[in-house]
This record gives structure tokens, sequence and C-alpha cells, in this order.
């Protein structure tokens, strides 16, 4: 085997191992990371990351946290929140260094392992079974690691969207069908046995930003599709009377939080770090705090009932009150600029690429998706790969080879119109 090949499968270890325990994937991210350094080829690496848009906006982030833990104070979380920064950095240029093959590879075997969970869980509850540990966060709610692989659904849930999409703009209805009824599934094992608002709400805003892309120039369709989506979203609602109480209860905890109520809730704790951590940052708006200074000042500001957080399940936030607004618009630039270069890729590729890295935004901006690793290094990872295949060249189709039957490949890469 030649060096250069060693790194397809590291890849693709990463790919199949991030519905595991974080430990496992933390694994394949050393894994990958050691493969790139035997397989050689650095300028070629270099000069890609050199030519990605989000090379200065990292080299920004990263050379802040530098700056900050040189000049700010030291905590003992200090050691702790530089390496989960640096990580962060790290994850997104792994991905964005890959080959188009070598990212093929960790796609392969993400939408793989996908499938075969997707099969586990139909299987749980259709027989019942003792479930092996490490799995039983794909198919019930584990803390926080429930909420990464729901967030992981959710990116699968929303790639069957963008096919089907494609699909009824080709005038191929029939073959949407399979796609939608996986969405739907996807969308109840989210919303019910792993119960994560996060991934809900993801879903409810990245479909219609799909359908956006597709149909931004064909507005007659664009409003059909809206309109069909409002009407499953009602119905959903009114038919899972489990769903629609979890909204019921989101909005009545921020109520009650703005009222002066402190309990254990999820929104509760959300509205009083996001409210503490803004008043963080708008104190020291240059450098913050320090890097590992949130916590410290948390303890300092926040209800004693939630003094045991260590993040602010808000990355953005996270960072801002560690290195100011510096640091805070550096990261949102990366993010948000994922997103915007998905968006202005107009074929398939691009909608794929757009719905994860809105996912990846959207998790960032109410639950920590980057700053836990049990989230951070499965959707970050993933995300950034979508990305890195839709920063192919446009007259080609990044998607060829996802799976060596021919016959199915051509089925999946089947060109959309530039103009779709």
């Amino acid at each position: 085997m030649q060096r250069s090949h060693i790194v397809r499968p590291a890849a693709m270890f990463w790919g199949l191992v991030v519905f595991m325990p974080v430990g496992v994937t933390y694994l394949s991210a050393l894994l990958l990371l050691a493969t790139m350094g035997l397989a050689g080829g650095y300028r070629e690496r270099y000069a890609r990351l050199r030519a990605n848009p989000l090379w200065w906006p990292m080299v920004a982030y990263l050379a802040w946290t530098f700056i900050v833990l040189a000049i700010g104070p030291h905590y003992p979380e200090t050691g702790s929140n530089l390496f989960h920064g640096l990580r962060i950095g790290l994850t997104i240029l792994m991905a964005m260094a890959l080959t188009r093959e070598e990212a093929i590879w960790a796609l392969r075997g993400f939408l793989l392992i996908a499938a075969l969970n997707v099969l586990l869980i139909v299987a749980y509850y259709a027989f019942g079974f003792p479930i092996w540990s490490p799995l039983r966060a794909v198919v019930m709610e584990v803390g926080n690691k429930s909420i990464s692989n729901a967030l992981l659904f959710s990116v699968v849930a929303s790639t069957a969207a963008v096919w089907g999409i494609a699909q009824i703009a080709a005038h191929r209805p029939l073959r949407a069908v399979p796609a939608f009824v996986l969405v739907l599934g996807l969308g109840l094992v989210v919303a019910l046995p792993l119960t994560s608002r996060t991934s809900v709400l993801a879903l409810m805003l990245v479909i219609p930003v799909v359908c956006i892309h597709q149909w931004r120039s064909h507005l007659k369709m664009l409003v059909s599709a809206l309109v069909l989506g409002a009407v499953v979203l009602a119905a959903a609602l009114y038919q899972l009377p489990q769903l629609q109480h979890k909204v019921e209860t989101g909005v009545e905890e921020i109520e009650k939080a703005q009222a002066g109520e402190i309990f254990k809730g999820s929104w509760v704790i959300r509205y009083y770090m996001y409210r503490d951590t803004g008043l963080m940052i708008a104190d020291r708006p240059l450098t913050g705090w320090g890097i590992g200074g949130w916590t410290d000042q948390w303890h300092k500001r926040g209800p004693v009932l939630f003094a045991d957080s260590n993040m602010p399940h808000n990355d953005f936030l996270w960072v801002g009150a560690q290195g100011g607004l510096p640091a805070l618009l550096s990261l949102l630039v990366i993010m948000a600029g994922a997103v915007w270069q998905a968006w202005k890729r107009p074929d398939i590729a691009g909608r794929y690429a757009l719905a994860a890295t809105l996912i990846a935004l959207i998790a960032s901006s109410v639950n920590s998706a980057m700053r836990d690793a049990q989230i951070g290094l499965a959707l970050l990872w993933i995300a950034m790969v979508y990305l890195r295949l839709a920063q192919e060249p446009r007259d080609t189709l990044p998607w060829r080879g996802l799976w060596p039957t021919r016959r199915i490949a051509a089925v999946l890469d089947e060109a959309v119109p530039q103009s779709s």
C-alpha cells in the first residue's frame, strides 16, 4: 500500500465511529492525524488549506486564542478550555485538508453506519432486546451523546430531503418517496426516543432553507414547497402530542425564566447563561476574561442551582467570554462562512453541504456543539467533510463514486440543472 492511501481508511474510520462514545471518536481523530503525518504530501495539503476561504478566519481564531492565553489571566480550567478551542480548529483544518477521495471515504463510512443504526433503531423498537452499552445513545436518551447522535441523524435526514427535493425538481416524484419516508422517520427518532429539541429545531429550519436554495429562481415552486412543509409540520404537531408538549414546555420555560424563576429546565438554564455570558462580554469586550475564565465568572454571576455547568450552551458566547469580541467574531465568521460557501454552490452538492453546515451552526448557537467533544468530534467533522466536497470545482460531481456500484452512484450523482 502506498503511503498516500493510508489516509482513506483512517478518514472512513472516523466516519464509521461518530455514533460511538467520545473516546472512540478521539481515537479516530488521532489515527487520521497520524496517517496524514505519515502519508506525506504536506505541500499539497497546505496549498489546499491556503486556498480555502476559511483559512484566514481560522488563522485569526487560533492566533487570537494564543494572544489571549499569553496576556490574559489563567484559571484551573485554562488547560481544558485551551485544548477544546484548539481541537475545534484542528478538526476543521483536518477536514479541509482532505483530498476529494479521502472525503468520499469519510462520507462513505458515515452514511454506512447511519444506515445500520437506522436498522438497529427499527429492530430495537419492533422486537425489543438488550442493547450493547456503547450503542444505547443511538436508541434512547443518554446525556449529550444522544444529542450528538440526534444531530447526526438530522444531517442524514436533511441529506435525504435534499435528494428527494432534487428528484421532485427533476420530475421524478416516485423516487423521492423513500427519501421523505426516511426524513419523517428520523424526525420522529430525534423528537421522541432521543428527545433532542435542538435537532428538531435544526430540521425545521434547514429543510425550508434547502427548498429556497433549490427553487430560488422559481417562485411558484418555492411557495408551494414551503406551504406543503408548513402543512406537514402542523400535522406533525397536531398528531404527536409529545412533540407539541416539548415545544410548549420550551416556551413556558423561557417565560418563567424572564419572570425570575429558577429551576432545572433546558431553556431556563440557557436563558440565564446567555444573559450572564452576554454581560461578561460587555464587561471585557476586547480580550475577555482569559482562556478558562467563563467558569470562574459563571460561579460569581450565575444562579447557584446551575453552578456545576462548565459551558454556556452557545459556542460563540463561550469563546466571546474568554477571548472577547475578536474571538467570538472569528469563530462566527468560520461557521457562517462555511454556510455561505455551501450556499454559493448552486447544485445538489452545495445543498448537501448547506444543510450539514447550517445544522452545525444552529447547534453551536443553542448548544455546545463544538465545545463539547461528545458532539463536536462528530457533528463538526461530518459537516466540514460535506463542505470539503462542495468546495470541489463546480464542473465536477463531488459525490460521484460514493458507492462502488456504478448504478447506485449514477442515481445519487445525477446532475441537477445549475439554475435550479
